[in-house]
């Protein structure tokens, strides 16, 4: 048994670090949403409708957001018209919380671990805001689209770029990383 632990040591550590990460994680975000009343919508998700208006704005366009005091979600407006909902899994802290996890998986030095997390987190935020921007652009261009562009597209975008940079940790940051240059 010592010896199949020892064999696969590395593969378990990975194991262990990732869902321990990814269950505090988790834990503390469900404590912060469970301080939000029922039916009432979380501060991370307000601000990512607020951004993703502020985004829209910028291109000259007719945004506005209007919450809805009666469900959890932010009516976001293109046009003066109602084109998505904004609700807290759209705000994009599940896959942040995902991204953290492999990355203190696969750790590195303290210090570009640290800001590896904090640039990658505030990228994919950001990548989050104006994937939901060109999501209600595109809804309003192409409605008869919105399972395509909402369910495979955009997620298929958000979890690809987020795997690039993953990719981009373990080849160039992570202690992995620098046995295979020390060798």
């Amino acid at each position: 048994m010592k010896k199949y632990f020892i064999q696969y040591k590395p593969f378990l550590l990975f194991l262990a670090k990732f869902f321990m990460t990814y269950i505090v994680l988790a834990l503390i975000y469900q404590g912060f949403l469970g301080f939000f009343e029922e039916n009432k919508i979380d501060s991370i998700t307000e601000l990512v409708a607020e951004n993703t208006k502020q985004l829209l704005t910028v291109f000259n366009v007719d945004a506005d957001t209007v919450k809805n005091n009666s469900e959890p979600y932010i009516r976001l407006m293109y046009n003066q018209q109602y084109v998505a909902r904004i609700i807290e899994g759209c705000n994009g802290i599940s896959v942040i919380i995902l991204f953290i996890s492999f990355v203190v998986a696969f750790s590195g030095k303290v210090k570009s671990t640290l800001f590896f997390v904090l640039g990658g987190s505030l990228f994919i935020y950001m990548l989050n805001v104006a994937r939901i921007a060109a999501l209600c652009v595109l809804m309003d261009l192409f409605p008869k689209q919105e399972r395509l562009l909402h369910g495979v597209f955009f997620p298929l975008f958000i979890y690809a770029v987020v795997f690039i940079l993953w990719v981009i940790w373990v080849n160039k940051f992570s202690l992995y990383a620098k046995k295979t240059d020390d060798s």
